[in-house]
């Protein structure tokens, strides 16, 4: 995939059939022929030489269910929260950990 920033505008050019039904996948869930477009929202961080992939959130799109820690419970009531993205869940104390962007939310002191 080819990336080209030029100011205000990002083009994206796919450079395999994959890439290209991937492209024509996002395009088709931020576009809407009546008007109400989404918009990519970053998550987290992208640093060069540290991180593997840049991660966005499609804003307008509710996400999937949540899941929870099969081993790791919360030790008392508090709240958790996810670095990557910003979420934040309200948890009961013996109730497992909620899981986000591929990890256990953390706990806010």
């Amino acid at each position: 995939m080819k990336i080209s920033v030029d100011r205000n505008v990002v083009e994206i050019s796919p450079e395999s059939k994959q890439e290209e039904a991937s492209l024509d996948t996002l395009w088709k869930v931020i576009i809407d022929c009546y008007g109400n477009n989404k918009k990519l929202v970053p998550m987290g961080q992208f640093v060069p030489g540290v991180d593997t992939l840049a991660r966005f959130n499609i804003e307008g799109i509710k996400g999937g269910p949540t899941v929870y820690s099969p081993d790791k419970k919360a030790p008392q009531d508090d709240t958790y929260y996810c670095a990557i993205c910003n979420k934040y869940m309200n948890v009961k104390g013996g109730d497992p950990v909620p899981l986000c962007c591929g990890r256990d939310m953390e706990c806010i002191d």
